[in-house]
């Protein structure tokens, strides 16, 4: 039987999509009307999504508070979290939900086809048939509630969502991405913030809530994605009949209109927060941005990829040079959003001031006429097509399943036109236009009529207001307080009772039967054995050589690692300050820019990275290598052009460049900032770690705080230091760049080991072989700090760590299992929860490092006493063995994620320099898979360890970490 003998469906189109090897079949549910997809090929990491239109008529954040809502319990699965239940005893290799600007998905993946089947079944009886309609609470909880703990206590306002929102609101970048929708789309779905506005969310109401679920949540309004090696006939009637034929189709009005477009460029300015020590100079952000057509028009979707390309995100690229060449920003970076229905190009210049705007647009238009007068450049455009062929033909998302991805790009026509959802996935007829457009001025007149003619634009101005999170608190407390003295007694004794049986809502176990309803796998459903090991020492050109002997489709991974042992530790930020400098600075050659091009348009692209490697057969002594690597791929006839270019990066760069050095000083120093505030919980965690470890200490001195520190001096004062900064990039490189100071790491099937042999023998003697002095092995210093570092941000990152081998405490596989148990279970349900933050984190690694972490949390000292109740919890632990298996089945599922040609080879590299063997991963797995209960209770004495170590480290508001000054031995501004 086939899909085409199912009475319940009619197919609409079928389509050879032979680029992903895929075969592609649209239909429709004759009943509901739902919209359904099948991309069938013999990936075995299948992929379900369904998703929704759902266009928000407000800033209340309803279409994502939703999507938190209907995770938390439904009509067959009535625990209060699925969502937790399947991501502890799940083998998924992804599962989550994402709310945008005009829609809702709901993805799951797994190669299990047995947990295929059940996560399809929980996230179909989500959507259709949550519990919301039950009573307020989830809604209270995941949305936005009062919180009065006593009648004479202050009312506040929690929420997940709330908290979460108040979080990306706190980042500029949040709010310049935001402003931009807002301000090009005034009269549709896009002028108001699907996420929810903290100012704005506590007007939703829980009927309204309850409203957009019977309005948007139904069939007829669907979109179902089905993706990869399976039975479709099976999976279609399955869904007919389970679901889909309980409803009617009803047409919902979902559709996103089209913008009218502006007869001339609108300008909007908006404020952002900074700390109260901050400067207001030099920290504006002013955006130009225009409106591309429509992401219907697929050769216009690509083309304006590869013209960001060309002319905005390539070093050396021509607008972001102008800008820099006329002082106006010291960042400048750029999109092209084509996930919206009109897609948006942005030119974005950071670290600017209001009163330059008027030259921003100047420099950005004269930039663009002169380029459409006298041509752009060629060779640019050519590189930016290889770029996008290359990734689009490679397939390579890293930890995301390529199902998953090629799902969400399909909603990119699919949702705005139900007959074309395929274009976007047959691309290669695309990329051959688009070469043969090259030197007929296209791209020109492209940036004549859609940036430069074009009126639909808009300058956004976010500019810096010192205090403003403080006042907005101070007003949002005011509010409270008015509204609290405005109740009745009667009235605030009904907050106190709602405020108290939410929080027992909270405490509330869900009952073992309903947990028995979430399908869980068993241990007996997963195998014993490990992902297999590729590494084969071999020598080449007198160098050692590590091949990972795997098949690539003819593409050769290739990473040159050198040995950084001998750079004293005062020297380490500026090993960083080098990768990050090399290949984006001219060379002997070329320039920069002209550099970047010359890569992409035969290769898939170099990158530097700074890597560390522990010793896990020497944890007591703290040994650890660190490496400076330079990585690349390419096609195997390609394998000269690859080595040839990673040479010249490395021996003919201009490390003297004093103009460079300084744009790309201040480039790093804003990209260091914004991590500080999106990334704060990694950043908080590696903090703390470094005051005992040496090894998180080179960290943090090369992509943490103490890194930024550095950084951010010599850009200060960089007229002083330039010379001091010069003399230590060029002798590091010097000491660094040598033949005899080198490993190699290469993937590729066995056919690919000769081009890559070769092409490495052309360069292998011409490194640097001058005479070097006696190195002095690096010795780290590590001073304990427990730092508050005061920012901008209405929510904090905190982390507490520890190193338990330190205390005489052995690593065991067990510990995988607690990261699941705490992220999951007394981490989620305490500092999330019932605490409100966002997100919260756990990690215990073979060296003894450990951590708890919280993300865009609301609260400092409360999180602090649920570190410390860890402890009691883990003594304490029981639960059935149902329980135990989810949790170990969660682990697993961590572990075992399906891997591309170069994650096999970087994995087997990984292990191949940490001195991991296949019998210490295979003794770990078992001790997973073998964990008993009193396992669990066991490991209460490695939290015992970390928590004794009195580690810790906050990034958060000015106020809280004022509030709880005696917690800090130092608090600094960030």
């Amino acid at each position: 039987m086939s899909i085409y003998d199912l009475n319940a469906y009619e197919v609409l189109q079928t389509e050879d999509l032979s680029d992903l090897k895929s075969k592609g079949t649209l239909l429709k549910h004759k009943k509901s009307g739902a919209r359904v997809l099948l991309m069938e090929n013999d990936d075995e990491n299948k992929v379900f999504t369904i998703g929704f239109r759902t266009p928000p008529s407000d800033s209340t954040g309803v279409p994502h508070i939703m999507e938190h809502s209907v995770l938390c319990g439904s009509k067959e699965f009535p625990v209060k979290d699925p969502f937790v239940e399947l991501v502890k005893g799940s083998l998924n290799t992804f599962l989550n939900a994402m709310t945008y600007p005009d829609k809702t998905v709901y993805p799951v993946a797994s190669c299990n086809d047995k947990d295929f089947q059940n996560l399809m079944h929980v996230y179909m009886d989500a959507v259709f048939y949550p519990n919301i309609y039950q009573n307020d609470k989830t809604f209270r909880q995941e949305g936005w509630s009062y919180k009065l703990d006593d009648p004479d206590g202050e009312l506040t306002i929690s929420g997940v969502v709330y908290n979460e929102m108040k979080g990306a609101f706190s980042s500029p970048e949040g709010v310049l991405d935001r402003v931009v929708l807002n301000s090009l789309f005034p009269d549709n779905a896009y002028s108001v913030e699907s996420g929810g506005d903290p100012e704005v969310i506590p007007e939703l109401t829980y009927e309204q809530f309850l409203d957009f679920h019977r309005k948007y949540y139904h069939p007829s309004n669907s979109y179902i994605y089905l993706y990869g090696d399976m039975n479709m006939e099976e999976k279609l009637r399955w869904l007919d009949e389970k679901y889909l034929s309980d409803f009617e189709n009803e047409p919902v009005d979902s559709e996103i209109h089209l913008q009218k477009p502006f007869t001339e460029m609108k300008e909007v300015v908006q404020e952002y927060s900074i700390a109260s020590e901050e400067s207001e100079e030099d920290n504006t952000y002013l955006s130009y941005n225009k409106v591309i057509g429509t992401t219907l028009d697929e050769k216009l979707y690509l083309a304006f990829e590869i013209l960001d390309y060309a002319l905005l995100s390539a070093p050396g690229a021509p607008l972001k040079k102008a800008l820099l060449d006329a002082g106006v920003g010291k960042d400048i970076s750029g999109s092209y959003d084509n996930g919206v229905y009109q897609p948006i190009f942005s030119v974005i210049s950071k670290n600017a001031n209001v009163e330059q705007k008027e030259e921003f647009v100047r420099v950005i238009e004269d930039t663009l006429k002169d380029i459409v007068k006298n041509g752009i450049n060629k060779k640019a455009l050519r590189a930016g097509i290889n770029y996008h062929e290359f990734r689009f033909r490679e397939a390579d998302f890293g930890n995301y399943p390529r199902g998953l991805m090629y799902g969400l790009q399909l909603f990119d026509s699919w949702l705005y036109d139900e007959t074309k959802p395929f274009i976007h996935m047959q691309a290669i007829p695309t990329f051959e236009f688009l070469k043969e457009q090259v030197e007929t001025g296209y791209f020109e007149e492209l940036i004549q009529k859609y940036l430069l003619d074009n009126t639909h634009g808009s300058i956004v101005i976010i500019k810096p207001e010192r205090g403003r999170t403080a006042r907005m608190d101070k007003e949002l407390a005011d509010k409270l307080q008015a509204y609290k003295d405005s109740l009745s007694k009667e009235e605030i004794d009904a907050l106190v009772k709602a405020t108290k049986e939410l929080e027992e809502y909270q405490e509330e176990e869900s009952a073992p039967e309903d947990l028995a309803k979430i399908p869980v796998l068993g241990r007996e459903d997963i195998s014993r054995e490990i992902a297999p090991i590729y590494n084969k020492e071999l020598e080449t050109s007198g160098v050692k050589l590590v091949h990972h002997e795997v098949e690539t489709n003819g593409i050769g991974y290739t990473a040159l690692l050198f040995d950084l042992s001998g750079i004293p530790e005062e020297k380490l930020p500026y090993i960083s300050i080098l990768q990050s400098v090399l290949g984006i600075i001219n060379t002997k050659n070329y320039e920069y820019s002209e550099l970047f091009n010359e890569i992409n348009v035969h290769t898939g692209g170099i990158g530097t990275s700074l890597e560390l490697y522990t010793d896990v057969t020497k944890v007591k002594e703290k040994e650890f290598r660190a490496t400076f690597e330079i990585k690349g791929k390419a096609l195997y006839p390609k394998m000269n052009v690859l080595f040839s270019m990673m040479r010249e990066i490395l021996m003919e760069s201009d490390l003297g460049d004093e103009k460079r050095l300084k744009e790309i000083l201040a480039m790093l120093k804003s990209r260091l900032q914004m991590s500080f505030l999106s990334s704060g919980h990694t950043t908080a965690a590696l903090r703390s770690l470094s005051y005992t470890s040496p090894m998180a200490k080179f960290k943090d001195d090369t992509d943490g705080i103490g890194y930024y520190e550095v950084v951010k001096e010599l850009e200060e004062n960089f007229e002083e230091k330039k010379a001091e900064l010069i003399e230590n990039l060029r002798q590091i490189a010097q000491q660094i760049f040598r033949k005899d100071n080198l490993i190699i790491s290469y993937t590729s099937s066995a056919d690919g080991l000769a081009p890559m042999e070769e092409a490495f023998a052309k360069i292998a003697d011409t490194l640097h072989t001058e005479e070097k002095e006696a190195e002095i092995p690096c010795e780290i210093h590590c001073v304990k700090r427990n730092e508050g570092f005061k920012t901008s941000s209405k929510v904090q990152y905190v982390a507490r760590t520890g190193n338990f081998i330190d205390r005489g405490v052995e690593y065991t596989g067990a510990l995988q299992i607690l990261k699941v148990i705490l992220s999951y279970d007394y981490l989620w349900q305490n500092v999330r929860v019932k605490g409100g933050a966002y997100g919260c984190m756990s990690s215990f690694n073979r060296i003894g490092e450990g951590y708890l972490v919280s993300y865009r949390d609301p609260n400092l000292e409360k999180t602090m006493e649920i570190y410390e109740g860890v402890v009691d919890y883990l003594k304490n632990f029981n639960v059935d063995d149902r329980d135990m298996n989810k949790f170990i089945i969660g682990t697993i599922s961590n572990i075992d994620r399906p891997m591309n040609p170069a994650a096999k080879g970087s994995r087997s590299m990984n292990l191949y320099m940490n001195h991991v063997s296949a019998e210490m991963i295979r003794e770990e797995r078992d001790q997973i898979l073998d964990a008993q209960q009193s396992d669990i209770r066991a490991l209460a004495d490695v939290l015992q360890a970390l928590l004794d170590a009195h580690e810790l480290c906050v990034i958060g508001s000015e106020e809280k970490i004022e509030e709880q000054k005696e917690m800090f031995l130092e608090i600094k501004t960030l």
